[in-house]
This record gives structure tokens, sequence and C-alpha cells, in this order.
């Protein structure tokens, strides 16, 4: 595999969207896969199961890319996003994937229900690992919100109960531009494109 290409690690259509919108400065996740470039890097994808381990989001997200690397014997992108609530100190965290499968969007929004405080963290961790061997770069991004009950499409993970601070609408509410330019996926990726073009 060429020096310059780096494959971001996901299965998930909607992620790669916006990770390509965002990356490549364009406003219209629709479009995103029509700017694939970003510095001398081509940005590829592919869809690659991986090992989950338990602890935090950086082990979490250092253990995928070492794997992914090892995997396509090449550079990597990898990413894994949390939704902490504070009144259960961060949890659900790094397993909100897996809260969301199991008990799904109200059952998320009711472990709140006896808590004044509804108050969340959205965190978005990428991983960048040059090829196998090499050491793992963190790049991360966090949007602080509320818990509110679920609003807008639900088919993007948990962003129809995430209502990020300052602003009247869920993530799943908000025009594709609009989200992009607040989200911790935004802000981590910021300093991915800030590391790949300098």
């Amino acid at each position: 595999m060429s020096d310059t290409t780096i494959t971001f690690v996901t299965g998930n259509a909607n992620k790669l969207r916006e990770v390509v919108a965002i990356l490549c400065d364009n406003t219209d996740n629709n479009n995103a896969e029509t700017c694939s470039k970003v510095g001398k890097y081509r940005i590829i994808n592919e869809k690659i199961d991986l090992d989950e381990i338990q602890g935090s989001i950086e082990d979490v997200t250092i253990h995928k890319a070492k794997q992914a690397a090892e995997i396509v014997n090449g550079a990597v992108l990898v990413e894994d996003t949390c939704l902490g609530f504070n009144a259960y100190n961060n949890l659900p965290g790094p397993y909100i994937k897996w809260f969301v499968k199991s008990i799904g969007l109200n059952g998320l929004v009711k472990m709140l229900e006896n808590f004044d405080d509804k108050s969340a963290n959205a965190i978005t961790t990428f991983g960048f690992c040059q090829g196998p061997g090499k050491e793992v770069l963190l790049f991360q991004g966090i949007t602080n919100g509320q818990i509110v009950s679920s609003t807008g499409p639900t088919d993007f993970g948990w962003d129809s109960i995430f209502k990020p601070d300052g602003f009247q609408t869920t993530y799943a509410e908000m025009k594709g531009n609009e989200k992009n330019k607040i989200s911790q996926r935004s802000k981590a990726l910021a300093k991915v494109k800030e590391y790949l073009t300098k």
C-alpha cells in the first residue's frame, strides 16, 4: 500500500460521509465522497471487525489502531466515540454503542430520569497509526450537552437524544454542515487535519 494512503476503518456510511466532509471542508455531507484527499494523503475506507477491549477511550482507540495497522499493513485512521453522563461519572462512555443496542435510546434517557443532572459529554478520539509497530497518535474533541427525549431522525447512533450546549436542537435535527461545525468529531478531525497537512 502507498505510504500516502490512509485507510479509515469504518463500515458506517453516515460516519464515513461526515468524516470525509469535515476533513475536506465540504459543507454538504451528501457530496462528501467526491473528496478523498487531505494534504498529500489519499483517504480510503475499509470495514474491518476489530477487537473492542475494555478500558478508557484512549486504551480502546490505541488497541484498535494497532490492530488495524497490522491487518491493512499500512497507515490507518480509527475512531472511537463516547457519550458520558456526568451523573454516572461518564458512563456509558466507550460502551455507548452496546447500551444503544441493548436498551435503546429511550432506555438511555430513562437512566437519567431520577437525576436532576442531565448533562453529558460527547467525546470522539481518532487514532492515527502510520503502520505496523508504529506509535499511535491520538486526536480528541469534546462537546458538552444535555440528554433529552429523542427528537429527530434516529438513524445515526444517539444523535437524537443529545442537545449540545447553546443550541435548541439535537444533533439529529441539525443539518450536516451545522452539526459539523460544533460536533466533537469535527473538533477531533480539525486536529487530525492539522497534523496531516503540516
